[in-house]
Formats: structure tokens, C-alpha cells, sequence
């Protein structure tokens, strides 16, 4: 958890009203009572009125609140559909940070925003991965080894159920509205190749790390689309 994410979290447990000791705090966040120490001291410097003593516990003043989030009907519906489509469509990491990151923002809303969060008529039934749970899985092997920049090894079946043996230097992941596909570098073809995720038969993230290189990176192929396409 990054250390803002933790400070926010501090602040919203004390809010609750109950005196809230530091070894409490440390367990439900996971980390050491030195830990919560320092954080408390550091909302305590930043002005946020956090009353207590270390060994005693800590509390919220009453009349502390953060200020409510302003947002319109279309911006909320928004954030909403685009957290719903992200629980339905994306890997299971990612949709339960989706779920977390529309409950903080519902946190600090006014009442009358908060309320039309649970009534925005737009949903994304996810039937397709839900019956794909191998579809889940490598969705998060494949945005973690783009993330960290490292060559997979996957066996790939295409179109005419042939299957071959890659190298590929992922780049990114692209949604189509029913499947996923990964742009990569392939090492056996030299060159951008695009890879339907539900066609891989097996995935492997290897220990080697690639660096971009010139011609090789996302940004060009897209430029390498659009000259195709004359766009």
C-alpha cells in the first residue's frame, strides 16, 4: 500500500469516533506500531486535529471532516461505469483496486453524490471472463510483465489452430469490447505481432528484462499503424 493510500486510510478509520490504539491501527493496515507513530505524528504536523497519545490511542476532533468532492451527474456516472468495467472486464487485481478506488471517492462525497453512485442505470455484465478464470490469471501475468519489462515465453494457438513457440517483448494490452489482445515485439518474426490472450496455451514470464529500443517501442507501432492505415 502506498504511504497516501495509508494516510487516508488513517484518517477515514478515525473518523469512526472510537478511540483507536496504535497496535489496532497496525494491524489493519498491515504494517509496524512505529509505523503508525510516525503517520499520526505527520497528520498531526500537517494540521489534521488527530487527539491521543502514543500507549492511550488516537481520535478524530468531531468537527474535523475533508472537504466533499464535487463532481456532476456525468462525471459520476462516469467514474462509475468506468469502475464497473474494470471489475467486469479486468484481471481480479485490478478489479478489486477498481472497487476500492470508487469506495474512497465515495467516502468523501456529499450525501446526495454518494447516493447516486448505487443508482447509475449503466452496467457491464462479465460473463465472458467470469467463465474464463485462465483468462483472469494471464491478463495479470501479462500487465505484470509489461509492467516490469520482461520477455514471456507462450505457446500460441492461431486462427488455423497452429501452434507455435514464442518470445515475445510485451507492450501493452489492448480491449475490444469481447476479447483482449497483447501488442509485443516477437523475437521470431522481428517485428510487432498482435496476440489474442484467450489463444494462449501456456505463458511463461521469464527472468529477462528488455530495455526499449529505437522502432521497437508502442509508440511506434502505432505510428507503424497508421502509416498502414492512412491515418
Amino acid at each position: 500500500m502506498r504511504r497516501a493510500d495509508r494516510l487516508f486510510r488513517i484518517v477515514q478509520l478515525l473518523r469512526a469516533g472510537r478511540l483507536q490504539t496504535a497496535r489496532s491501527l497496525a494491524q489493519k493496515l498491515q504494517v509496524s506500531d512505529r509505523t503508525i507513530y510516525r503517520d499520526v505524528q505527520d497528520l498531526q504536523l500537517s494540521g489534521v486535529p488527530i487527539l491521543g497519545e502514543a500507549g492511550v490511542g488516537y481520535t478524530l476532533r468531531r468537527d474535523f471532516d475533508l472537504p466533499p468532492l464535487m463532481f456532476d451527474r456525468r462525471e459520476i456516472t462516469a467514474l462509475v461505469l468506468g469502475s464497473r468495467m474494470v471489475a467486469s472486464w479486468g484481471d481480479a487485481e485490478l478489479a478489486a483496486a477498481a472497487n476500492d478506488a470508487l469506495r474512497k471517492i465515495e467516502a468523501v462525497l456529499t450525501p446526495a453524490l454518494r447516493d447516486r453512485i448505487d443508482a447509475v442505470p449503466l452496467y457491464v455484465p462479465g460473463y465472458h471472463l467470469e467463465n474464463q478464470g485462465s483468462t483472469r490469471q494471464l491478463l495479470e501475468q501479462l500487465r505484470i510483465a509489461i509492467d516490469s519489462r520482461q520477455v514471456i515465453e507462450v505457446a500460441y494457438c492461431d486462427e488455423k489452430s497452429q501452434i507455435t513457440e514464442r518470445r515475445l517483448r510485451p507492450l501493452a494490452l489492448l480491449f475490444w469490447g469481447n476479447v483482449w489482445t497483447l501488442v509485443a515485439w516477437c523475437e521470431l518474426r522481428v517485428d510487432f505481432r498482435s496476440f489474442r490472450v484467450d489463444r494462449f496455451q501456456s505463458l511463461r514470464i521469464s527472468e529477462e528484462q528488455f530495455s526499449p529500443q529505437p522502432g521497437q517501442s508502442y509508440e511506434d507501432y502505432l505510428a507503424q499503424v497508421k502509416i498502414q492505415f492512412g491515418t
